[in-house]
């Protein structure tokens, strides 16, 4: 969701400076490739880039390709084949053995369900989506290309398509199984998109060691919460780039946050008293991450007072909380301690186990 964040800010001033742009998206991918379907890039007509379909080795013709539909006014795809050994066929040398389809769509802000108003809707609220890419069953760049044409939020959809019909199973589908698909239609190819709501983190602490994991939070596009007892610790001048910073006791915290199944949390106050209170606040609803910063003698001392005041847990309750909070990466500093708590919180949305790709059997992307 940070790129396509990026992607519309930039496409906004670029329309306040008058200039044109193009969407450019990875729709299609056999083989091996840095990127995967759903990646994009808006160009504009000044030739900056925001975003990227690859890793910097097509970036440079493809600009030349989102000009060119630019100047036409018309969607274009373009393939890059890499899967034999001379990889210089289309003048750029990707390093990967795979083909990839990317479509450029030149943005018309009169249409009122262009590509951008579409991404623009589904960063609006924190909603999981489903977003629909189309283009020719032919695959040619002379075919008819419709592009991004509809974003569907379960109970919403927009659409610039005649008729929708003929996706809306698969786009249902794509919801319900929170999974990405490409499928073919009698006229089109499509890539039906599942998109899943950025994490939402509160971190309770407001200590300088807080600092670097908010700067890559913020930078992946994570919603921010920091959130202490101490107001000279929890302010905004020290914590700008947090989307909410709160000072509240630990009593007071879920009543004044907004949390949903997104929500993950992060106990590092060095307080003990303040961690214990907030972690049995979380313990009675339902949360699927909450990591403890500290040894595991600490996350043990806590269950186990927590059990003697009366509160019940069970398994599930118990497999949500990571103590000592983090990937064994050897880090030391605050800022290898951030670089730990998110690689573990990634690995665990993502369903992996965080270990070296090295080590990786099948591919890295299934």
């Amino acid at each position: 969701m940070k790129e396509i964040k990026d992607i519309v800010q930039a496409y906004d001033l670029a329309h306040q400076k008058g200039l044109r742009a193009a969407l450019a998206t990875v729709v299609h991918v056999e083989g091996s490739s840095y990127r995967r379907p759903g990646a994009r890039m808006l160009v504009t007509e000044d030739g900056r880039l925001t975003g990227a379909i690859s890793g910097g080795c097509l970036e440079g013709d493809a600009l030349h390709k989102a000009l060119f539909a630019i100047q036409q006014q018309q969607n274009k795809l373009v393939i890059y084949d890499t899967t034999g050994e001379d990889d210089l066929r289309f003048g750029v040398q990707l390093g990967c053995n795979g083909i990839v389809d990317i479509l450029f769509e030149p943005i018309d802000s009169r249409q009122p369900h262009n590509p951008i108003q579409l991404l623009r809707e589904l960063i609006r609220d924190r909603r999981d989506a489903v977003l629909v890419t189309l283009f020719s069953s032919d695959r040619t760049s002379t075919g008819e290309h419709p592009g991004t044409s509809l974003l569907y939020t379960g109970d919403s959809i927009q659409t610039s398509l005649p008729e929708e019909g003929f996706v809306l199973a698969d786009v249902r589908k794509a919801f319900q199984d929170k999974a990405s698909d490409f499928k073919q239609y009698p006229l089109f190819n499509g890539f039906v998109e599942y998109l899943s709501t950025p994490p939402a983190l509160v971190i309770a602490g407001a200590g300088n060691d807080v600092m670097p994991l908010v700067e890559i939070t913020s930078l992946l596009g994570w919603h921010t919460t920091v959130v202490d007892g101490r107001p000279h610790h929890a302010t905004r001048e020290r914590f700008s780039k947090a989307d909410e910073v709160l000072v509240a006791k630990p009593q007071e915290v879920l009543t004044r946050l907004r949390t949903d199944e997104h929500t993950l949390f992060v106990l590092m106050t060095h307080n003990y008293n303040y961690d214990i209170a907030l972690l049995r606040e979380l313990l009675q609803k339902d949360y699927s991450y909450i990591g403890v910063l500290g040894p595991r003698k600490k996350l043990d001392r806590m269950i186990e007072e927590l059990l003697q005041t009366g509160l019940t847990l069970d398994e599930q309750q118990l497999s949500t909380l990571h103590g000592p909070v983090g990937l064994d990466i050897g880090a030391e500093t605050a800022q290898e301690i951030a670089v730990s708590i998110v690689a573990e919180i990634k690995a665990i949305l993502s369903h992996r186990t965080g270990n070296m790709l090295k080590n990786k059997i099948y591919p890295i992307h299934a």
